[in-house]
């Protein structure tokens, strides 16, 4: 076996070779079947009936099941199949027979097999089909797994601030999600748009779809219709080939427009058509595409004022302003800027391969004293460059641009100011996430990001309990 077979023979969420069952009642091709799959690396086992099949299924991890059809007076392969798949949805299964049928393959095939193969079948077809089913097993739990490392970074938790204005959006985000309602979402540059409408979609009956974004003001007119609604090949030049639209491809999911107050009058009117009918026409066609979409819009217009000065339609406003979001700028939510600021500290920390870094008092006040008129963009931006061009782990305001430090009445001298720690930061980040998630250690450590065993080193250290959400805060809060 050649070092390329032997690696792809070990399944790679758990290090262990990939598990086959070869289920066929003939001895002879049991064991070809069986020596085949030995000879790819793979551990084998062996039934030669339906019994003896779910005997070893239910006591074994098995990965793939090769099924013979007929089983002889040992069972029906398909019923086989059936069983098998209600114990383990994920198991990959490969029909083979010596009479087939094309009812037999449809039957096979609907109940989850992965292949069918007719006997007398060539080694390596077995083999590779063998191959090609336990990486589609494989691509699915990545994907499996990717979209819950979605679901958990842009839940309501990962969303970082504790003012009363940020703890009000959290409040209607939690009633919206349990929703189909389109959401509009207004706010400055900067507030965190796209974030609130990424954890809308991960917290609804639609996070198993995809979140498709589409920035209304990035794109001219004609490109931006081309995206929404999709075209048939020759529809324009440069046009080769059946280009599939936002909209459908966002089927059963959600599609958020950025900016919509940008979008030309021209597409708001197909648009609202679209949105109305359910439905679109790709362009160069004549047969109207269906898609079933949840619409989430964001804007830093006044969009009532656009329509009054002629520049957005009424109607698409009625229909995508079911349910309004407005997220506060960070000028009136200066309670998150510590919070806020020392999160992104952590981030750049990793991407720099430091520890230990923290702000000075003077830094702090620097910060919060500031209007941020570009918002947390803004605030992450002047983290990261601080953090960089800081000499030591203890970020000053002289290593804060000239306008922060300008903007803010502190004295100069803050030789001798209190830090505000990471570990300050840190302990009361896990203490307001144990109180939203009601003390669930488990739950706390997933959004946290960390394994259970740290969050308990770490409460120990930090002597904390799953505090209720309004208990007493942290030293750290007191002092911001």
């Amino acid at each position: 076996m050649s070092p390329e077979q032997n690696a792809a023979a070990f399944a790679p969420e758990s290090g262990r070779r990939y598990r086959v069952l070869v289920v066929e009642d003939e001895p002879l091709m049991r064991q070809i079947i069986r020596d085949l799959m030995r000879g790819e690396g793979y551990d084998v086992l062996e039934a030669p009936g339906a019994e003896i099949a779910l005997s070893v299924f239910e006591r074994e991890q098995i990965d793939l099941a090769i099924i013979d059809l007929n089983l002889g007076g040992g069972g029906n392969g398909l019923e086989v199949l059936k069983r098998i798949r209600d114990l383990d949805p994920e198991v990959m299964a490969i029909i083979v027979t010596a009479y087939a049928s094309v009812e037999s393959a449809v039957q096979a095939l609907q109940q989850g097999a992965y292949d069918y193969i007719t006997k007398p079948f060539a080694n390596d077809h077995l083999k590779n089909q063998v191959h090609h089913a336990l990486n589609a097993k494989t691509l699915f739990r990545e994907n499996r797994f990717l979209r819950r490392e979605l679901r958990e970074k842009y839940r309501f938790e990962s969303i970082i601030g504790k003012s009363d204005a940020i703890e009000q959006v959290f409040r209607i985000m939690e009633k919206v999600a349990r929703t189909d309602s389109s959401v509009l979402i207004t706010g400055e540059s900067g507030t965190g748009k796209e974030l609130v409408a990424r954890a809308i979609h991960f917290s609804s009956e639609r996070a198993n779809g995809r979140f498709l974004p589409i920035n209304c003001g990035a794109l001219p007119e004609n490109l931006l219709e081309s995206e929404l609604f999709g075209y048939k090949r020759g529809a324009f030049t440069g046009a080769m080939q059946d280009k599939v639209g936002l909209l459908k491809a966002a089927d059963k999911g959600t599609i958020f427009f950025d900016e919509i107050g940008e979008m030309p009058l021209s597409l708001q009117v197909k648009l609202l058509r679209a949105l109305q009918e359910r439905e679109c026409y790709p362009l160069g066609s004549n047969e109207p595409i269906s898609f079933d979409v949840r619409v989430l819009c964001a804007t830093n217009r006044n969009l009532e004022a656009e329509v009054k000065a002629g520049r957005f339609r009424e109607e698409l406003l009625y229909r995508i302003n079911v349910i309004t979001i407005t997220l506060p700028p960070l000028r009136e939510r200066k309670d998150d800027i510590p919070l806020l600021a020392n999160h992104f500290l952590l981030k750049v920390e990793k991407s720099l391969g430091r520890t230990g870094m923290r702000f000075s008092k003077g830094a702090m006040r620097a910060l919060i004293n500031y209007q941020w008129r570009g918002n947390v963009r803004e605030l992450e931006n002047t983290v990261e460059r601080a953090a960089i061009l800081a000499e030591t782990d203890v970020i000053h305001s002289h290593d804060l641009p000239d306008k922060l430090r300008l903007s803010t009445a502190a004295p100069p001298a803050e030789a001798d100011d209190a830090n505000f720690t990471l570990e300050d930061l840190e302990r009361e980040h896990i203490r307001r996430v144990l109180a939203k998630v009601d003390g669930n250690k488990e739950r706390a450590a997933q959004i946290l990001g960390i394994h259970l065993s740290t969050l308990y080193r770490k409460m120990q250290r930090y002597r904390l309990e799953a505090a209720p959400a309004d208990g007493p805060p942290a030293e750290a809060a007191k002092s911001a």
